[in-house]
């Protein structure tokens, strides 16, 4: 199977490439590098320093023996987009190339309208490019659960059905995002169902949940394959912040009251995520969605076990609660459904003490490149 990754330079685009690529996939990946650039620009870089995709392809190369190809321009660009098809046409692309930084999506005017023009315009660009060079190829969109929000009943696998007045018909979830950016991820899901109805389009739709963790079955062994390691509020992802935090002695910062609660997995668990789905595809006229996700925890929760793996560590890992910058609930229901992933096979890497202290570790010996002050930037939401 020949399958492209929109924004394969990203934390999880990359391995994602290798993934298939070990997998036996024939693998080709495309990114303008917008991620790094906005990391530079307000000052909030990796753990430690990640080589282009040349060199990281070069470098799989070495590792594996199989070759990545690489395209590099802008996915907002239609022609680039064209040339990139015309070159490699897939059986499938896996869509990660968004701006996908809630808090950055906050920042200011510039920020948000980046971050809206970004996200549809390459979304669009690609439903054109499939209708136009292959029609029966398989879309895989990243969404995210926060497109659901928190509300008040269980929320569904990405469809709900409704009896009105004697009458029965299933629609899309509502959703009711807390961030402009979770808001661009809701116009993706809503431009895809559309295109789907009006060409047919075969698509894949996983709302998926925070995801935490550096190491996987391709990249263990040599550092030089790892991914971006975020520390920060913007890019970086609550646990990862987490870890980090607890191995330069820095506060845990828990967002008001900490009982915000979320459905988290694994990096390894997004890369076999990925795969079932691609082995597995919608069928024509589809839109499959699924809630990608293995446990759900608190912030309290997560804090309390960085918490714990630290100090068996003998460090003294203290937990902070600051005032939460984000306008978002602290204290909600939330049932998430979240069987289709696992009945096709999916086979969850559970969040336990070794992995956390694996993360920590790892942090540990990075520790004199943490920069304290990139931790908490204070992005308001009002």
């Amino acid at each position: 199977m020949r399958v492209l990754i929109f924004g394969g330079d990203g934390y999880l685009g990359w391995p994602t490439a290798m993934h298939l690529s070990a997998g036996g996939f024939e693998v080709a990946v495309a990114d303008s590098y917008l991620r790094r650039r906005l990391c530079e620009e307000v000052n909030a870089i990796s753990l430690f320093e990640v080589p282009d995709l040349q060199e990281r392809t070069t470098a799989w190369q070495a590792a594996s023996g199989f070759n990545i190809k690489v395209f590099i321009g802008d996915l907002n660009e239609w022609e680039f987009v064209e040339t990139i098809f015309r070159t490699f046409t897939p059986d499938a692309v896996i869509h990660y190339a968004e701006q996908p930084s809630a808090p950055y999506s906050m920042f200011n005017r510039r920020a948000a309208e980046l971050t809206l023009k970004n996200n549809l315009g390459v979304t669009l660009n690609l439903i054109f490019a499939v209708r136009k060079f292959c029609p029966n190829t398989h879309i895989v969109k990243l969404g995210t659960m926060g497109e659901y929000g928190t509300p008040d009943i269980d929320i569904e696998e990405g469809w709900l059905e409704v009896d009105h007045k004697g009458r029965h018909q299933k629609f899309l979830y509502p959703r009711q995002a807390g961030s402009l950016y979770h808001t661009t991820k809701i116009m993706d899901t809503d431009l895809l169902w559309f295109y789907v109805r009006m060409w047919n389009l075969r698509v894949t739709d996983l709302m998926q949940g925070p995801v935490y963790g550096l190491f996987t079955n391709e990249n263990e062994n040599d550092e030089r394959l790892f991914s971006f390691f975020n520390y920060d509020e913007i890019f970086g992802t609550v646990l990862n912040r987490f870890v980090v935090q607890a191995a330069a002695g820095y506060p845990l910062t828990v967002y008001g009251k900490g009982n915000q609660t979320r459905g988290y997995l694994n990096i390894k668990d997004t890369l076999n995520c990925i795969r079932l789905s691609l082995l597995h595809p919608a069928e024509i006229g589809e839109l499959r969605i699924f809630n990608q996700f293995t446990e759900t925890f608190s912030v309290n929760d997560l804090a309390k076990m960085v918490q714990e793996t630290g100090n068996q560590l003998r460090l003294n890992v203290p937990i902070q609660h600051i005032e939460n910058p984000r306008k978002e609930a602290e204290e909600h229901y939330y049932n998430p459904k979240h069987s289709g992933l696992c009945e096709l096979g999916l086979k969850p890497n559970y969040l336990t003490s070794e992995i956390l202290g694996q993360m920590i570790e790892f942090a540990l010996r990075h520790k004199n490149k943490i920069i304290l002050d990139q931790i908490f930037r204070k992005v308001k939401w009002v």
